[in-house]
């Protein structure tokens, strides 16, 4: 079944603009009178190689007009036959009651959703897309139909969205559902000869993949399908990743290549790591790259039944990676032998939990509170004689977890405090070695204006 996207909103958001600008001609009637689109139209577009269904819908509107009825009856017969919503709002106009109320509707519906928020060329936007974030569909994509900016950005979320529904083999129900059903995209990377391909092998129970002590042997980033403990896995073995003064010839660039746009692909990845030679130059590299990708890590310490003082050894690495790896501080550092298929249950574990924790989603609630302890145990610095201000809160994303703070001047957080919050993060809502991302936006908290606006 092709890849089916809702574009839905109030009047005149620019629904039709966006879908014309998607769909690359021009199909639907634009003008800046509310209400032209009533009917649904459907047109494919190719995003690369992936073709996608887009359905242009009338503006929803809360109105006892019959004519007003149908065209609400047909927009959300629309959203009924989506794989994912689009839902726009006017950036301009901010939030008003009518965006909440159809966000509530589209929310009801269970269909995943992400935000675009339009007309956002110009600095007037920047509340609105602000308020953006009080929707709870997590973060807005900044986007200006009529100027063609932010379409790569529509693209890709759609892309990623329709990748997320073709490896689950079914509808996206939520976010949680999805990620107990779906496979489990986990990458094996490593630098050359540590064992990747030897400890696949193991997992898989076959030799599946050829081995050696001749390092490079794979090249290419090989996908094998797993079942471990009653979940399905999508298993990746890649190429060694060297230093790239000392990558050699085309066939290693394409490897190399290949093992990275695993990584990106991958949902966690397990970092072998040779325990008699751990904590290379190029192990700290590539998992420095792992985290910045956002992707779940845990590391293995494969050829561990070649260690003698096994505990004592376990607790200096311990040690090593806290220092060497702050920014995935309390990092899974679990022994294997891939050779001899040893540590493999404890190993998968600790997969799973990461790939628990990457999708962890915590409440606005929590994260207001803990931020208010977290400020009156350490305020921020007064820069230039003004006390920074931290206002709110929000998750604006998991996968991995993405928090925005909305703070008075957010330029000029130091970078230590920002540290203090993640490392705080991570320690209070155990998050242990997962990538976290710390978004400071400028402006109140966004809910402040509305609730005033009520009153």
């Amino acid at each position: 079944m092709i890849f089916t996207v809702a574009i839905v909103g109030r009047p005149n958001v620019g629904k039709s603009s966006l879908f014309n600008k998607l769909v690359g001609r021009r199909l639907a009637l634009v003008d800046d009178q509310p209400g032209l689109t009533r009917d649904r139209r459907v047109a494919e577009a190719e995003f690369g190689d992936t073709r996608i269904r887009l359905i242009d819908t009338a503006g929803l509107e809360d109105s006892g007009n019959e004519l007003l009825s149908n065209m609400r009856r047909q927009t959300m017969a629309a959203v009924e036959q989506a794989d994912l919503v689009l839902f726009m709002i006017d950036a301009r106009e901010g939030v008003i009651p009518a965006d909440e109320m159809f966000a509530g509707m589209v929310r009801d519906s269970g269909k995943p959703v992400i935000v675009g928020a339009n007309k956002c060329e110009g600095r007037a936007a920047e509340p609105g897309l602000l308020e953006t974030y009080s929707l709870g569909f997590g973060e807005p994509i900044a986007l200006s139909a009529e100027h063609s900016i932010g379409l790569g950005d529509v693209t890709a979320a759609i892309l990623e969205a329709a990748e997320k529904h073709a490896a689950s083999g079914a509808p996206e129900a939520s976010e949680d559902e999805d990620s107990e059903t779906r496979p489990l995209k986990l990458a094996i990377v490593g630098r050359p000869n540590v064992g990747k391909s030897t400890l696949v092998n193991a997992l898989l129970g076959e030799e599946r993949m050829i081995t050696g002590p001749e390092a490079g042997i794979t090249r290419d980033s090989i996908a094998n399908d797993l079942e471990w403990g009653g979940r399905r896995i999508k298993l990746f073995d890649t190429a060694g990743l060297r230093r790239k003064m000392r990558v050699e010839g085309r066939a290693e660039t394409l490897s190399v290549g290949d093992a990275l746009r695993a990584i990106r692909f991958a949902e966690v990845a397990v970092l072998v790591i040779d325990a008699e030679r751990p904590f290379e130059k190029q192990d700290l590299t590539i998992a420095d790259l792992i985290v910045r990708e956002g992707r779940g890590i845990v590391i293995a310490l494969n050829k561990w039944d070649l260690v003698k003082d096994k505990q004592g050894r376990l607790k200096e690495l311990r040690e090593m990676c806290e220092r060497l790896l702050p920014q995935a501080k309390g990092v899974p550092l679990l022994p294997i032998s891939g050779l001899k298929s040893r540590g493999l249950d404890a190993l998968m574990a600790g997969v799973f939990e990461m790939a628990r924790l990457w999708n962890k989603r915590l409440t606005t609630g929590k994260l207001n509170d803990w931020l208010a302890d977290m400020v009156e145990a350490n305020p921020p610095p007064h820069v230039g004689g003004r006390r920074l201000k931290l206002r709110y809160m929000t998750q604006a994303n998991a996968r991995p977890p993405t928090f925005v703070a909305f703070c008075s001047r957010p330029k000029e957080l130091p970078e230590s405090y920002v540290r203090y919050l993640v490392n705080g993060l991570r320690e209070d809502f155990k998050l242990p070695g997962v990538p976290i991302r710390f978004n400071l936006r400028a402006g109140d908290n966004p809910y402040a204006d509305k609730a005033r606006s009520r009153r």
